[in-house]
């Protein structure tokens, strides 16, 4: 479905992705990760043919995505920048999607605007900030492309409207199976729909991997630093706190004698893989707390 090999995306002196290769083989539900700046936004417009790359190959449906009509009736992308014409009701609208996209489900649009209590009659730039999220990620659902890519698509929803739409997703993908991928901060809020994660930072894949993998990566060690110490000593550690007597560190699970740990009386804790990711890509392996000292 998307091959990359050595992607590479420069604006002017800026370089935004300098070195991606991937490859996604078949429909799943993707979350595509990283910090601000470090090209998630820009990886999905290659991917949707928005944007042609400076060097490197990327393939979309067997295709190159940029300027192909392919591509594009079997691809939408929904990002907050996402604008309509004017003079067009959210009617108006569904209307026209109808005769882009082949697999169009009008009736699915306006029953989940429906829900959300958002009225055709209704004009997109109208629209509250939450409501043009909702608007939005409703449109690209109802799209039922191939390749779905959900840019930041809950932001500006209320905790209540998000935790609908997740499900809405969810539902979605089981009754027609394609790739969505969705860049989001609310990577702990998505878990429970996800199969795979892709990181990116610093303009390359910093991890690629199924969701179990993530969530079993790395383990919290909290004890006594004389008794974890000798354990790690060989070990990258992602996250280490050391206010006395109160220490902790997050490391690898891989290697690691968890038994022996526990044995004298180290407590061992799971790690997300949201702070998985949040670890990974982080510069300051103190965190906040760095300032303080």
């Amino acid at each position: 479905m998307i091959r990359c090999e050595q992607l590479k995306k420069k604006f002017r002196r800026s370089t935004v992705l300098s070195n991606v290769s991937l490859q996604i083989t078949e429909p799943k539900i993707m979350a595509l990760i990283g910090r601000n700046g470090t090209g998630k936004s820009t990886l999905l417009r290659l991917i949707a043919g928005h944007l042609k790359p400076t060097a490197g190959k990327i393939e979309v449906l067997g295709e190159n995505p940029f300027n192909s009509l392919q591509v594009a009736s079997n691809t939408v992308l929904i990002e907050e920048s996402l604008t309509f014409p004017s003079p067009f009701t959210l009617a108006d609208i569904l209307k026209q999607g109808a005769t882009f996209y082949p697999n169009w489900q009008q009736d699915l649009a306006e029953k989940l605007l429906a829900y959300a209590n958002i009225p055709l009659h209704a004009y997109h730039e109208q629209l509250s900030t939450g409501q043009r999220a909702t608007f939005n990620l409703v449109y690209g659902l109802a799209t039922r492309s191939k390749i779905t890519l959900l840019d930041e698509p809950m932001n500006g929803m209320d905790e209540a409207i998000r935790t609908d739409f997740y499900r809405a997703i969810l539902k979605e993908y089981i009754t027609y199976p394609r790739l969505i991928i969705i860049s989001s901060h609310y990577l702990s809020e998505m878990e429970h729909l996800i199969e795979e994660i892709l990181c990116i930072h610093r303009g390359v894949v910093e991890l690629h991997a199924p969701l179990d993998e993530i969530q079993t990566f790395a383990v919290r060690l909290r004890g006594d630093q004389a008794q974890i110490a000798p354990f790690i000593e060989h070990l990258e550690v992602l996250h280490a706190y050391d206010e006395a007597p109160f220490y902790e560190v997050v490391v690898p699970a891989a290697q690691l004698n968890v038994e022996a740990l526990q044995a004298k009386g180290v407590f061992v804790l799971n790690v997300s893989a949201s702070e998985v990711c949040q670890l990974i890509t982080s510069e300051k392996k103190e965190g906040i707390d760095r300032v303080f000292k």
